[in-house]
């Protein structure tokens, strides 16, 4: 047997990253991938508020001018397309790189170097978006960029170009991302963890890929007609020459809605660790969870038109999708009632990461009885175009997916850095946010239904909404104040919180069996996993099996349903690679807004990376058992 310090000494030569720049461009350890992610997403929100606040200092009076409606338009266009495209789907899947493979118990994702890549490319479309911005060829259209607005016609130049390219560059990212969360969730999840067995973050993780990969596609390729519609002159959405400017709806909506729940089912799992964890129980009702979450994912891809109530389609489809929307309330609700019950039947420890478990559920609720409401198509008719959607869309985007976020961040902080969090600051951050949020966006709600319209720069005075609007302008400053708090927070406890341990929650999930912040290796040993909370095992020590490789980067593979183990596969070791396949794909992407001979010609240079990523290497001797429990 291998002294446990030689074994970790060992581990930490087998798994550690080349020194100095070379360990920065080339590694493929998830966290380390996760956390550029996660920095960039929250530096990305951080632009994205600040183009919203300035939006609202422009209608907190009527008749002001201090933007010109070009500027207004561009910032609209900026913030939307920032905060759906690269914050929302990309911070989420992060939050998946992170704990997945902690919370599996096993090294490493399934594909290291698919990780790595992914960053990379997202990072170019962030790049491509805001040095368009720098330049001052910011996309004017808005977060859609629907023709013919977007068109050859009506939209010279390339702005609409560079909005379609940033989405090529994005959802390629996020579907990279997918396919590797739900490889390691099926493939790579310790023995004993069976499908009935896994926590309910593994489940929500799993269906949020799925959804991403089954409709993502539908928005690159309509991009990718607009991009041909202008730089070809195809005719997809020209209605002269036999194309349909509904065709560019139905598409984008198709891959539009699911994107809400493509965010807001991760955000599920969050929440359902929180209340767990702080409940001091388990989660009541977790098949009912499991179930519902499954419902979501299928339901989502069902009632994509009622986006569309107000273009003119038959009234008889319009019912269809009316009851649709109004059916996917239903497991919605069922969660939330599971998590009130945990709560209820538990011993409530009201820490900050469970305080922003009960703001989510507040606020939530009512951005979905305000969606019951929009999905009656009659109902939506007259609101569509108002601020009441505004107020909706925020209610179910922030409130749904940012505040368990934000919890999730305070409840994982310990494990990432070894740190608490303050909370004292919490508290006072969480305040801020949601007193701010819901001062900024309730009153929407009211000038939505007095008839102030969406995506308007000024108005005239007189109309009654100039103290409404000043409330909300009041609210979103507050809230973005908390924000920097939050952040402020985060930083100061990086440096002077107190050390964490390895569970300072006392959690229930195998995350919290590894150093607090976990090593590059994760864990020394493959966990056995024989109840849905394996932390609350009582007095009784996690069984672990021994058998995988420590000299050479190795992972273990399971069956699909019963976790049994099949054999041990060599992990991908860091990697040039994937940064050098990013910078190809991305260098074809840009040139292609200029000329079509840029996809021809840019398939080689990213032919010649693949190569070199995917050059075989000499294979290695089997080094003993393929798993012995200890």
């Amino acid at each position: 047997m291998i002294p446990a310090q030689d074994r970790i000494d060992q581990l930490n030569a087998t798994w550690r990253d080349p020194p100095g720049i070379r360990g920065f461009l080339t590694t493929v350890d998830h966290k380390r991938i996760a956390a550029r992610y996660i920095v960039t997403a929250l530096l990305l929100m951080f632009l994205a508020g600040m183009l919203a606040l300035d939006m609202r200092w422009q209608l907190s009076v009527a008749d002001n001018t201090r933007m010109t409606p070009q500027l207004y338009n561009e910032s609209f266009s900026l913030h939307g397309s920032t905060m759906l495209f690269l914050v929302s789907v990309p911070v989420m899947e992060a939050m998946a790189f992170w704990l997945v493979p902690l919370m599996l118990g096993t090294r490493n994702m399934a594909f290291p170097r698919l990780g790595a890549f992914s960053y990379w490319l997202y990072l170019g479309g962030v790049l491509t978006m805001w040095v368009a911005h720098a330049m001052d060829i910011t996309p004017d259209l808005g977060w859609f960029e629907y023709p013919p607005l977007s068109g050859p016609s009506y939209s010279p130049g390339h702005r609409a170009d560079i909005w379609a390219q940033m989405i090529t560059f994005t959802e390629v990212a996020a579907l990279a991302a997918s396919v590797n969360v739900a490889a390691t969730i099926l493939k790579m999840r310790p023995p004993g963890m069976t499908l009935a067995r896994m926590p309910v973050f593994l489940w929500a993780m799993l269906i949020a890929s799925i959804m991403t990969i089954l409709s993502m596609p539908a928005i690159m390729l309509v991009t990718s007609m607009l991009i041909a519609d202008r730089l070809v002159s195809t005719h997809f959405f020209a209605p002269a020459a036999g194309g349909d400017v509904l065709l560019f709806q139905h598409l984008f909506w198709f891959f539009g809605h699911p994107e809400v729940y493509i965010i807001f089912v991760p955000a599920t799992g969050f929440v359902s660790s929180i209340v767990e964890t702080f409940s001091r129980r388990r989660l009541f009702g977790h098949n009912v969870v499991v179930l519902a979450i499954m419902a979501i994912g299928a339901l989502a891809f069902g009632l994509w038109v009622h986006h569309m109530f107000a273009v003119g389609l038959p009234r008889l489809g319009n019912n269809f999708y009316t009851a649709a929307s109004m059916a996917i309330g239903l497991p919605a609700g069922l969660q939330i009632f599971c998590w009130i019950a945990t709560m209820w039947s538990g011993r409530p420890w009201l820490a900050t990461p469970m305080l922003w478990v009960i703001g989510f559920i507040a606020t939530f609720v009512v951005g979905g009885l305000s969606g019951i409401m929009t999905a009656s198509a009659a109902l939506d008719l007259q609101l569509t175009d108002s601020y009441f959607i505004v107020a909706h869309l925020h209610y179910v985007l922030i409130g749904g997916a940012m505040f368990p976020l934000f919890g999730a961040f305070c409840y994982w902080y310990p494990k990432a850095t070894g740190r608490m969090m303050s909370e004292r600051w919490g508290r006072l951050a969480f305040a801020l946010i949601v007193g701010g949020f819901n001062l900024g966006f309730f009153p929407m709600h009211f000038l939505g239904l007095m008839g102030m319209p969406r995506r308007i720069y000024t108005y005239p005075a007189g109309m009654g909404w100039d103290l409404l609007n000043q409330v909300a302008t009041a609210g979103s400053a507050i809230a973005v104040l908390g924000g920097l708090v939050f952040v402020a927070n985060a930083i100061v406890s990086y440096w002077r919180g107190s050390p964490a341990g390895a569970d300072p929650w006392q959690g229930s999930t195998l995350e919290w069996s590894a150093a607090s912040p976990a090593p590059a290796w994760n864990v020394a040993y493959t966990p056995i996993v024989d109840s849905l909370t394996p932390m609350w095992n009582g007095d009784r020590p996690i069984r672990v099996l021994d058998g995988v490789a420590i000299e050479r980067r190795e992972v273990l593979v399971t069956t699909v349903t019963d976790a049994e183990p099949i054999y041990r596969q060599e992990s991908a070791s860091p990697s040039i690679w994937p940064l050098a396949a990013a910078l190809a794909t991305g260098a074809m992407f840009v040139a292609s807004i200029f000329t079509p001979w840029a996809v021809a010609i840019g398939a080689v240079p990213i032919a010649i990376t693949l190569i070199g990523w995917f050059w075989p290497s000499r294979p290695r001797a089997d080094s003993g058992p393929l798993a012995v429990p200890r």
